[in-house]
């Protein structure tokens, strides 16, 4: 970086372009004269008119063209009106005021001479021929050939970002330094829920700032940290509060910004990094999204892999623990699909410690609210907890999402502060999407919406492994008539009972469909995509299945993506697709026999549905009685999302 007390004036190489330009086109009006007289075009016919009428005064001619110049005493005609004033609106008394094209110039000149010899003119005069328009005419398409080529070069070499912004630094590092004279206010105390990927990452900036402590009793410093997880777990936030916190360099990049079109140009930025981070050691470098770069080698998706991206790799992987690597430089990067990245980038001694980052617990949740609700003017009766159980599967990207959608919906309504209500409303309006009222729905498909989600409601109610169910409307939303919200359990693992009892109650809209009206409808799209899935899951991957018995075809390298061959026969894809679709059938049928149980219960929560158009659990309630399941009796009345 450059020294602030003595900083560099910068100029723009495109200036200096223009102003070479400018130059010729200067050399080329000053080689022609300057002229403002602003003649207008004419006929030859036109000129031998006013020829005839001793009205010119003078005549000056190239080869091509000549200029006429009028008597003063002609410029009082009516028809030589506008060519009276010059550009600046004064009047044109020197001239020109026409100019034609010539035909012939032997007999142009012929004629003209007669007129001089007649006195119908004065003089004529042919104009100096200037050098300087034919060398412009023929130096300008090389000049815009080149300036074309420079402004395309510095296009794809990635604009004025770092130093690839010129043609001949396309090989620089596009790492952002962040260092004591930035400012970055995120710390640890920002980073909520994410208590054990914390731990590890603070002891990486603490062995950075207090080594003794660690090298004393021979412990050596981690040479990478490789940060795994769902999107929008925080993985790159940890980074931003190492930053944040680490008083030592800290650059930042992307995987991308090793990729380019030119050969060479991915490993030459890796060189590159690697030199400014020696060179200020001890130093951090943070690679977000490292599977741009770090996929496996020759295993791309394209057929023959991609060399440039495998070069880029490979010094990677030479420059994080290769022959003469320093180990005063530690490398964090940040990835949601671990499972395609080379196993050598893996291994430890490059990447020492792979954190995984995993969308937070209910405890966890809590923090994070506690976090993003600090800004916002908020309640005094608002609960953090309840809101950290209205959110299960939330990210907490999700969750900060979550927070604004309801200051927004509170400033909406005009309120001062934002209460329970309104993070319940914007939950819904994450989940489900935009309310949309106005949407016109006849009462025939109201009748079958309501119908479809009471069907829902009425077999996860009765199912003892169905998750809990907290509110159904039929008020469209996003791209569905309807929906019904739950509130699932958090588990860890999934037993088949349960799986089988959450397919039951998904099909129960088509099953309500088929009791009521002996009909079924498109409107069972989005359940049926979900339980065959989810039957597809327990026979091919999870081994739930007695017919296949215990066999997983599901492979967590990732490698099976790009083959094009399945790892099983054409016999076991029979059996797989009729058994995926008999467990389908079975649950469906089972929905058909619990909703014609209750075909009156069905029929009344319908009834309530399309007069009221949002029910809750209190509804359920007072139709079907108490849930006989003693464990869901700890779920709070107004939990949301499935």
């Amino acid at each position: 970086m450059s020294d602030n007390k003595n900083p560099k004036l910068k100029v723009n190489p495109w200036l200096f372009y223009g102003l070479a330009i400018g130059i010729l086109l200067l050399i080329s009006l000053f080689g022609r004269g300057l002229d403002f007289s602003n003649p207008k075009p004419t006929t030859l016919s036109k000129f031998y008119q006013y020829l005839d009428s001793n009205q010119i005064e003078k005549i000056t001619f190239s080869n091509t063209r000549a200029s006429i110049f009028l008597k003063e005493e002609a410029l009082t005609a009516e028809e030589h009106k506008k060519v009276k004033d010059d550009v600046f609106g004064k009047t044109n008394t020197k001239g020109p005021h026409y100019f034609t094209e010539i035909g012939n110039i032997e007999l142009f000149q012929k004629t003209i001479e007669e007129a001089r010899q007649k006195g119908t003119i004065a003089s004529y005069d042919k104009e100096p021929e200037s050098m300087w328009g034919e060398l412009l005419g023929f130096l300008l398409p090389f000049i815009l050939i080149a300036a074309l080529w420079i402004f395309m070069m510095r296009r794809m070499s990635g604009g004025g970002a770092g130093g690839g912004g010129q043609i001949f630094n396309i090989g620089k590092s596009k790492a952002k330094l962040f260092d004591e004279k930035n400012d970055v206010k995120v710390t640890f105390e920002n980073v909520a829920g994410l208590e054990g990927a914390k731990e590890e990452i603070e002891e990486i900036v603490e062995f950075l700032k207090n080594p003794e402590k660690y090298t004393s009793i021979g412990g050596k410093i981690p040479k990478g940290a490789l940060l795994v997880g769902p999107p929008g777990t925080g993985k790159t936030l940890l980074a931003k509060a190492v930053a944040g916190e680490a008083k030592v360099p800290f650059f930042s990049l992307s995987g991308s910004d090793f990729v380019e079109m030119f050969v060479g140009v991915g490993a030459s930025r890796v060189r590159d990094l690697f030199k400014q981070a020696k060179e200020k050691a001890p130093a951090i470098i943070f690679i977000d999204e490292i599977d741009a770069v770090g996929r496996a080698r020759g295993k791309n998706n394209m057929t023959g892999g991609n060399d440039e991206r495998e070069n880029t790799l490979n010094q990677l992987l030479t420059e994080m623990d290769g022959f003469g690597t320093n180990t005063n430089v530690i490398v964090l990067a940040a990835t949601n699909r671990a499972d395609v990245l080379d196993k050598a980038l893996m291994r430890a001694g490059r990447f020492d410690r792979q954190i995984y980052v995993d969308l937070p617990d209910i405890r966890e949740r809590k923090a994070i609210f506690e976090v993003h609700l600090k800004p916002i003017k908020k309640s005094e009766e608002l609960d953090t907890e309840f809101l950290a159980k209205q959110t299960p599967g939330f990210s907490g990207a999700d969750i900060a999402n979550v927070c604004n959608e309801a200051a927004l919906i509170a400033a909406r309504k005009g309120k001062k502060a934002v209460d329970k209500q309104d993070f319940l409303d914007a939950v819904d309006r994450i989940v489900g999407g935009l309310e949309k009222k106005n949407k016109i729905v006849t009462p025939d498909e109201k009748r079958a919406i309501a119908v479809h989600e009471a069907g829902h409601a009425t077999v996860s109610w009765m199912l003892e492994h169905a998750a809990p169910l907290v509110k159904v409307t039929i008020v469209p939303r996003g791209q569905s008539l309807g929906a019904a919200w739950y509130l699932p359990e958090e588990r860890l693992i999934v037993r088949p009972e349960q799986m089988l009892d959450e397919m039951c109650a998904t099909m129960g809209g088509r099953a309500a469909e088929k009791v009521m009206f002996n009909k079924i409808s498109t409107g069972a799209l989005s359940d049926l995509e979900k339980v065959t899935k989810q039957a597809r899951a327990m026979v091919t991957i999870y081994g739930l299945n007695e017919k296949l018995g215990n066999i997983t075809y599901y492979d967590s390298t990732g490698q099976s993506e790009y083959s094009f061959s399945k790892p099983y026969s054409e016999e076991t894809a029979q059996v797989i697709d009729k058994e995926i679709s008999g467990i389908i059938e079975k649950e469906y049928q089972r929905a058909i026999r619990l909703l014609e149980d209750n075909k009156d219960k069905l029929t009344q929560l319908a009834d309530i549905l399309i007069e009221k158009e949002v029910i809750f659990k209190d509804d359920l309630e007072t139709i079907f009685g108490k849930r006989p399941f003693g464990k869901t009796e700890d779920f709070s009345e107004n939990p949301i999302v499935e």
